[in-house]
């Protein structure tokens, strides 16, 4: 009876379907199977830019140890000079020339310092294990005589060539930056004091070695300034290290992202005051003047530390330079209030 039974659609072998109809839901694209079979290997390719392998020789490893990227933050050693109208003239370019290397020699000083000191523990980190004295491509002997030469020389030279103040400014930077190296970059609020101190010392530097009187309002306001850049980066690398202790410095652990930001918005309403303070102080405006440069200048500065705070806020703001340069809108502003201030101080 059972070989009587017709053969229906549910008792027909699987291989006698037709092609198409068989699932293909969990067959991948044939673009997705290309890709996996022809994506180079590359595991560094998520460490960020300064993964990159380390320089191979000596001289190229001292020189990127150095931070080259980093020596745009010396530029602030014209801001006095340029603030009182004293920066085109052929002493002032020479001073200041000079100013600046010996500035960005004892930055460099540091940077070795810094790097031979923590060889160990950066070659345990993803990206700064790239760098060149953990590398192995500068030694820790040699960074140590280079930065020292570099500490001893820049000063000297500085004594000689310079105004005794400049001498004394960068003997001052180099001993602060030293223990911030050693022990201050452990200590929290230090840490920030030290740090926004170096940039107020960049900008002091050139009005010391011309001569000219610091105001009050440059000072206040290039000193808040900075502490909202250096207090943004630090909410920034808090904000990305969430989740991954010991990734970055250590402190870092002991602070709170509120807190961070708290110091980060004070010093930005502080900085905003004090130029508004300096812009405003006259009350009217000089007959020489086609416009008031001076007070229209203040918009061009509100709207970049408005700009500014959006990325602190998203938690993106890395180097103050890198932030700046690397956002259109933010470099665009920033050349409407340069050249406002600079039409301002020149009276046009």
């Amino acid at each position: 009876m059972t070989e009587a039974v017709p053969l229906t659609e549910t008792h027909r072998p699987t291989e006698a379907r037709p092609p198409e109809a068989r699932p293909t839901e969990a067959r991948p694209p044939e673009s997705a199977l290309l890709g996996q079979r022809t994506r180079p290997h590359r595991p560094d390719a998520q460490a960020g830019t300064d993964s990159a392998p380390p320089p191979r020789s000596l001289p190229a490893g001292l020189l990127r140890t150095a931070r080259p990227k980093q020596w745009v933050k010396n530029l602030l050693v014209i801001a006095a000079p340029a603030a009182a109208g004293e920066l085109f003239t052929v002493h002032a370019l020479t001073e200041l020339a000079l100013v600046l290397a010996l500035f960005t020699a004892c930055a460099a000083a540091v940077y070795l310092v810094n790097d031979a000191r923590d060889a160990e523990a950066d070659r345990a980190h993803p990206t700064k294990r790239h760098r060149p004295v953990a590398a192995g491509q500068v030694p820790v002997p040699v960074a140590y005589a280079v930065g020292g030469a570099l500490a001893v020389i820049a000063p000297a030279t500085a004594a000689w060539l310079t105004a005794p103040a400049v001498a004394v400014l960068l003997t001052a930077y180099l001993v602060m930056q030293l223990a911030y190296c050693v022990s201050l970059k452990h200590v929290l609020v230090v840490d920030l004091v030290v740090v926004t101190t170096g940039f107020l010392m960049r900008a002091m530097v050139g009005g010391l070695a011309l001569g000219i009187p610091l105001s009050r309002w440059f000072l206040i306001t290039t000193g808040f300034g900075a502490l909202f850049m250096v207090s943004a980066k630090r909410y920034s690398e808090a904000v990305q290290m969430a989740g991954t202790a010991g990734a970055t410095r250590a402190l870092l652990t002991e602070y709170t992202t509120g807190y961070l930001r708290f110091v980060w918005q004070l010093a930005a309403g502080v900085a905003v005051l004090g130029y508004c303070l300096w812009a405003l102080g006259e009350g009217g405006v000089p007959h020489t003047s086609v416009l008031p440069w001076r007070q229209l200048s203040v918009v061009a500065f509100i709207l970049a530390v408005l700009r500014y705070a959006v990325f602190a806020d998203r938690g993106t703001a890395g180097e103050p330079e890198e932030v700046v340069l690397g956002d259109r809108a933010l470099s665009l502003i920033g050349l409407a209030w340069l050249a406002m201030y600079g039409l301002a101080v020149a009276n046009w």
